[in-house]
């Protein structure tokens, strides 16, 4: 549905970058998961509660925890059915929207 990113598709993102980079300070996340500093802050508080990343203090970065991995292949398989999904109901519309164009007076 364009290009809006609801909460799951942000966190994936942070997930992403911590996880790709074996670790990440914070302005390597904002910029790797394109979130302003606002937004960026609110969400590495709420993954941080979650448990799906932690702070390594020792090298003052974010590190991928095993529940964030968990999360990360869960939601590749929910993106993956919700893009199909929405194509197969873009085609509902398409078709509902036809049905009613024949049956205009």
């Amino acid at each position: 549905m364009g290009n809006y990113r609801g909460r799951f598709d942000i966190i994936a993102d942070i997930l992403r970058v911590v996880s790709g980079n074996n670790g990440a300070k914070k302005t390597q996340i904002m910029y790797g998961a394109n979130l302003s500093y606002k937004v960026l802050t609110k969400y590495l508080d709420d993954v941080l509660e979650a448990c799906l990343i932690r702070f390594e203090k020792n090298k003052r970065c974010y590190m991928l925890t095993a529940k964030g991995r968990e999360f990360l292949n869960h939601y590749r398989e929910y993106s993956k059915r919700n893009r199909h999904l929405e194509r197969q109901l873009e085609t509902v519309h398409a078709k509902k929207k036809l049905l009613e164009e024949m049956v205009k007076i």
